[in-house]
């Protein structure tokens, strides 16, 4: 298997995660698919040979053999790691899916055009929901595969006599594993760093999940403030029309000074010109009847 090229595509995913992401990555690397590669190959590679039963039926042997390891430590560790790295190219895929909408877009409506994110790869939307999903999945995987080792192999211990009477054994039959205690020794190894990359993956999702809500807690805060501060606004900006409006009503109710003063002469000299001229026509009146007597006499 091509460890390599599993190792150069999940490199990329390194620049989409997270601080837990990245220690979650160089823990899968170089505590689970070195070790794998390097030494639980070579620890795992004469098992079957070296299964050794104090009988010599035909068909003892295997049959034993198949009882006591159904599944082979490196193969279910080859699927185990094959699986728990699968859900990262799920984040790669999705950020692949982003820079192609964007591409189409520039295509469509031209380089100035509005951009449709402004980051491909910031987790926000629809990938922080896929990021989120595959830190699930990873849990569920490395839980899982634990769960079958323990199942399967009744424990994390290899003994050095196992006893085994499945037929066409002829009776009860000693069985002898090689390297029991190295065995031993990595196959606790893996288990502790699939539960380490089980925290990490948890502590991930707790962060993503507290940031959301430290993010959007921000965004109401922001938009409560907003909202006062407009509602401030529009206050001081209706009592400011009231008191125009109010001042407005003052000047027609009382007019100003120097109006009524205008008016009050004006009505006065009215007045004098409509009452003078009677007086004077009778004063020519009573002055025409004197000169007529006068000259009667």
């Amino acid at each position: 298997m091509n460890w390599a090229f599993l190792q150069g595509l999940l490199s990329g995913v390194n620049k989409y995660s997270t601080a837990f992401g990245r220690v979650w990555l160089s823990i899968v690397f170089l505590f689970r698919v070195m070790v794998f590669v390097v030494a639980a190959e070579k620890v795992w590679g004469d098992e079957q040979k070296d299964f050794a039963c104090n009988t010599a039926q035909p068909g003892c042997h295997n049959v034993c053999y198949d009882h006591f390891f159904p599944v082979s430590h490196i193969r279910l560790w080859a699927l185990q790691l094959i699986f728990v790295t699968c859900p990262s190219f799920m984040v790669v895929l999705h950020v692949a899916y982003r820079d192609e909408r964007e591409r189409k877009n520039r295509l469509k409506y031209g380089e100035g055009c509005k951009r449709l994110y402004d980051n491909t790869g910031k987790k926000r939307g629809g990938l922080w929901w896929t990021y989120v999903l595959s830190l699930v999945f990873k849990m569920g995987v490395d839980a899982t595969f634990v769960y079958l080792l323990y199942h399967i192999y009744e424990g994390y211990d290899f003994p050095v006599l196992v006893k085994c009477s499945e037929a066409p054994c002829p009776n009860m039959v000693d069985c002898f594993i090689s390297r029991p205690t190295e065995k031993r020794i990595f196959t606790i190894f893996m288990v502790a760093t699939s539960l380490v990359c089980i925290l990490l993956s948890l502590f991930e999702i707790l962060y993503l999940v507290g940031k959301r809500c430290f993010e959007c807690i921000h965004r109401v805060q922001g938009s409560r403030h907003g909202n006062r501060m407009r509602s401030m606004a529009n206050m001081a900006n209706s009592n400011a029309h009231l008191e125009s409006n109010n001042k407005k009503l003052a000047s027609k109710d009382h007019p100003a000074p120097a109006y009524s003063v205008v008016m009050s002469a004006k009505k006065k000299t009215s007045m004098e010109n409509t009452f003078n001229p009677s007086w004077t026509l009778r004063d020519d009146k009573c002055s025409h009847s004197l000169g007529s007597e006068h000259e009667r006499d």
